[in-house]
């Protein structure tokens, strides 16, 4: 068992403000408990003499305050440096062991609505989950509003027998209740892409290039979130605290996990490929403008220059006094101009 850690700051105190839910499980059944003490206590002496625990507690907590996070390392010999990190947001995603306990760190993600999307919209909205997973207890610390895991207690609640599995069992619900939501973020902005691209060779302008770039740095912020999973979870089956009898659920977990990181590689090679052609397209249209305008201003040119030579009022200068000096200037205008015209028209400049 690992030694208590020292204490980071204040007094211990129990979660009270942070606490979301806390529960006492013994053969797959929660046990009322008074509170998180007495359900540490029921379990306990419960496990006492037996081989292999069969009872734990489960204690989730949002966004704590550093004492009520020290005071449950206390009581489970959590690890100080694993409790730091819990205290602070914005981990990189992680499993590490210390002692005969795992901590975890996964990335929440959700997809956010907008009716208007602007240059500082926020698409996918982050978070970070931390699990302190140890022989007779599991942890919860959430950071930011997505992600909830009320929903994967209610349902392991449900189903004895998957409650049964222990702390690990509750590790891999978490995990593939979150590995499910990458999965569903990743769709929804593959079908962004996809609408994105759509739009490129219709119409592009400034203002669709700033949404492609938007949608290029959303992914990034995605493959920042599940790329450094995948190699610690690949491993996870293999280690000794995972019992064998859990190990093929947690490779199924991988196994999602590693089509996430494809489909999100893919987003990301696609988000490029859009914003270059974009970007490319943009140019083209910019090159044909300025096509019209250059042809434009060489046609106005032809009788502003005939007009400009006729308009310098020199007394000795030809045809200014010819009975059909004026009719003759003009048709001359019109046909170089006509001509003009027709000859960019061929060229595909107007």
């Amino acid at each position: 068992m690992i030694n208590p850690p020292e204490k980071l700051s204040g007094p211990c105190v129990p979660p009270s403000k942070s606490l979301v839910e806390f529960g006492a499980y013994i053969g797959g059944s929660k046990v009322a408990a008074d509170g998180i003490a007495e359900a540490v206590h029921l379990v306990r002496t419960h496990n006492a003499g037996k081989p292999i625990p069969d009872a734990y507690v489960w204690v989730g907590l949002y966004e704590p305050a550093a004492p009520e996070v020290e005071w449950l390392a206390d009581v489970f010999g959590l690890h100080p440096l694993a409790v730091e990190d819990a205290i602070k947001a914005h981990q990189r995603p992680k499993v590490e062991r210390y002692g005969d306990s795992l901590f975890v760190v996964l990335k929440t993600v959700a997809f956010l609505d907008h009716e208007v999307l602007t240059a500082t919209s926020e698409i996918i909205g982050t978070g970070e989950i931390m699990i302190f997973v140890g022989p007779d207890f599991v942890v919860t610390v959430r950071h930011g509003r997505h992600c909830p895991l009320a929903d994967v207690r209610e349902r392991l609640e449900d189903k004895p027998k998957v409650l049964g599995r222990g702390p690990t069992g509750v590790l891999h619900a978490i995990a593939d209740h979150v590995v499910d939501k990458y999965l569903q973020v990743a769709d929804l902005m593959q079908a962004e892409l996809e609408e994105v691209e759509a739009a490129v060779f219709a119409e592009v302008s400034s203002r669709d290039i700033n949404r492609i770039y938007q949608l290029k740095r959303e992914m990034l912020e995605l493959k920042r979130a599940v790329a450094p999973l995948q190699t610690p979870f690949n491993a996870l089956p293999q280690r000794r605290m995972i019992p064998s009898d859990m190990r093929e659920y947690f490779r199924d977990v991988g196994d999602h996990l590693a089509r996430v990181c494809e489909q999100v590689q893919a987003s990301n090679e696609l988000s490029d490929s859009i914003l270059q052609a974009a970007l490319a397209r943009s140019n083209a249209l910019a090159n044909e403008d300025m096509r019209k305008i250059s042809s434009w201003v060489a046609i106005i040119s032809v009788p502003t220059m005939i007009a400009g030579i006729y308009g310098m009022n020199f007394d000795h200068m030809p045809e200014l006094r010819a009975a059909y000096g004026y009719p003759v200037v003009i048709g001359l205008m019109v046909v170089a101009c006509t001509l003009l015209h027709r000859a960019f028209r061929r060229n595909g400049w107007l």
